[in-house]
């Protein structure tokens, strides 16, 4: 868990999916869904291969994610905090060992349309203020993330 003590920031990004809330939910914790828009999200802006795939979507569950990116290690790896189907997805996102103790936190909201049949997916990433400088490239790849998501969910998830 995150370290009250600290400064934190947040990272936030909002997508529109065509696709109901329940669809999105499934596409954002089946394993093998999540398999796919992750090797489609490796390659977006970059060369990226996912090299291994651990993910047990429970709460306490834990995740490994290990790939490159422009040939150097890409992981990443967290536990699970808040599975509220269809609602939210929430969980720590680290990506070095030294964030062990005072991880982000990555929770997603997703929402109905209000006027259509599709969802509102809103990430929030909460980190350590020391982040603040990579702010804005953070943001991208999350959407970048949202945007994988949405592009294997009308290529049939």
């Amino acid at each position: 868990m995150p370290d009250n003590n600290t400064a934190r920031i947040e990272a936030k990004v909002t997508h529109l999916f065509a696709a109901p809330p329940e669809a999105v939910y499934d596409a954002l914790v089946e394993p093998a869904t999540v398999r796919r828009w992750q090797e489609a999200w490796a390659n977006t802006g970059a060369s990226g291969t996912i090299t291994g795939f651990d993910f047990n979507p429970e709460v306490g569950g834990a995740y490994r994610i290990l790939g490159t990116r422009n040939g150097e290690p890409s992981d990443n790896w967290g536990t699970f905090l808040a599975l509220d189907r269809p609602t939210r997805v929430s969980y720590t996102f680290i990506v070095d060992p030294s964030e062990e103790q005072d991880p982000s936190v990555v929770t997603i909201i997703i929402e109905p349309e209000p006027e259509g049949s599709g969802s509102v997916v809103t990430l929030y990433n909460e980190m350590d203020a020391r982040w603040s400088d990579y702010l804005p490239q953070t943001e991208r790849a999350w959407m970048r993330m949202l945007e994988a998501v949405d592009t294997t969910l009308r290529h049939g998830a």
